[in-house]
Formats: C-alpha cells, structure tokens, sequence
C-alpha cells in the first residue's frame, strides 16, 4: 500500500509528459515482460474452472484497466494530495460494497468511518477552495472532475480487494499477478496504439523513462505480488487496515518529492480520513482470561 500511494502520486508527471493511454499500455507492457515466466500453470495447481477466469476477467478490468484510466486522469487533473485523501476512503468503500452485493451486516462504527470519509473529502474540497482565492483557472475548473476520478478509483480499488480474497483461493500470488496484467495490456492495447502514433517518444527526458520503469515494476509486479500473497494468509477486513499507507504515502511524495504544499485544512481532511480507516479496520480484541 505505501508502493501504491507512492506511485499514485508519481503518476502526475507521468501523466503530464505522456498520454494516458499510452502511459498504461507501457505500464502493462513493461510488468508483463517482467514477469512472462509467472504465467505458466505449476504442477500443483489446479486447472482454472469458468468462474476463476471470469473473476481474473473483472479482477483486471476493475483493478487494472479502469483503476489506471480514472487515476491517471484523475491525478492530471487534481493533486496528488488531494488524491491521497480521497483514496483514504477505501476501507469505507469496501464496507458499502459489502453490505450493498453481500447483504453483510455493517456495524456502526464503520458507517462512522464512512461519515469520516465525507467530511474528510469535503474539507479538502473546501481547503483548495479558500486556496485559489475565486481564481477560475483552468486547472481550478476541472479539478472536481479529477476528484470524481479518483473516487471512481477507489471504487475500482475496492472490487480489486474483494475478488482478489476469492481468486487466492484458487491460484498462486505470481499467476494471479502475471494474468491480469495480461489482461490489462490485452483491453489497453487498441488506445495504446492509437496514442503511441500520435506521441513523439523523443519528447521524453530520460529521467521520466527511469519513472516510468519504477511506476511499471510497482503498479503491476511487486504491489499485486505482494497484496495477493498476503491475501492468502489474512482475512481481506484485517487487510484493509493496511491501506492507511496509501493515502499517507501518496501525501508524502506530494509535499515531499512534487513540491505541493499541505495546508491546516488539507491536514485536518487528511487526519479525519485517516481517523476513518481505523473506525472502518479496527476489530477490538478479545477479552484475556486470567
């Protein structure tokens, strides 16, 4: 989750100097020919039945392809600060998701985390609000469309976790990672084409290449690698505890490494978010007998 964050902020330069459609077409290209030899089937795993493949299908086309389109024009359009604040809803998205195709019974303190979610959101509306100071600039203008974005992201995100828990029951972390991948380029492809005609490669610094390399190993290898292997061993709710690193990473690289500056408000949104992961993941422990 802190490898997500970080790239989900790192992809506003990327997204400012290559378009974004060719951007994630290199991006599962580049992952994909990482990790080719994760494909083949070991001898110890089972077959995969109609229903592993459809649910490899929309882990992809939710978590890898939708996902990468809404947060790639998502974060060209808002910041990477605000962007971290609106991920930190996930946990609360997850629960809503949940109750909604799971009929799951939804315990106060996770509607609060939900409330907490909101509020965090709209002060961070308000925040860049009183920032522009009435300015109607263009980047001003579609920033609310960067945010719905990103919230589409994290719809996205919260699929991704949910169908991910079913598919580690039937396949291995690295086949897992190295078949939505696949798919991914496979969707991707028909844009990506289209935009590489368009795109003159020369205009790419080096050091974005470099970028891009790390944002390719990172959002398609070592992030799902990594989360799927978990996912075998820990129950998707205890997991969702995890993703406090997302937002609070993708904040960092903003102040940090993109020079975006966080104010009183946008600290506050980010604290009541965060204050939301934990109503939404925290499970009380049980009582010790003497």
């Amino acid at each position: 989750m802190a490898l997500v964050g970080s790239y989900v902020a790192l992809s506003k330069p990327l997204a400012a100097a290559i378009p974004v459609f060719l951007l994630a077409w290199l991006r599962f290209g580049i992952g994909g020919t990482a990790m080719l030899h994760w494909l083949r089937r070991p001898a110890n795993e089972a077959p995969m039945t109609a229903r592993t493949r459809k649910l490899l299908f929309l882990e992809s086309f939710l978590g890898n392809f939708l996902f990468s389109i809404c947060m790639l024009f998502g974060v060209s359009l808002t910041s990477a600060v605000s962007a971290g604040v609106i991920m930190a809803s996930i946990p609360a998205v997850v629960a809503i998701l949940s109750w909604l195709f799971l009929r799951e019974r939804i315990a106060p303190r996770v509607w609060g985390a939900v409330a907490c979610a909101a509020f965090g959101i709209a002060l961070l509306a308000a925040g860049k609000a009183e920032e522009r100071g009435g300015a109607a600039s263009a980047d001003a203008q579609w920033a609310w469309l960067g945010n719905l974005l990103v919230f589409g992201a994290v719809l996205c995100e919260a699929a991704y976790a949910v169908i991910g828990k079913a598919l580690t029951g039937a396949l291995g972390p690295k086949r897992i990672t190295a078949l939505i991948n696949l798919w991914g380029f496979a969707l991707v492809t028909p844009f990506g084409i289209w935009a590489a005609l368009q795109f003159d490669f020369g205009s790419v610094q080096g050091h974005t290449w470099l970028l891009l390399l790390f944002y390719s190993l990172a959002a398609s290898v070592w992030t799902v690698w990594l989360w799927m292997t978990g996912l075998k061993v820990v129950p998707a709710a205890q997991a969702g505890v995890f993703t406090v690193m997302l937002p609070v990473s993708a904040a960092a690289v903003g102040v940090l490494a993109l020079g975006e500056s966080l104010g009183g408000l946008q600290l506050l949104a980010l604290a009541i978010a965060l204050a939301g992961v934990v109503l939404a993941t925290w499970r009380p422990g049980s009582p010790r007998t003497p």
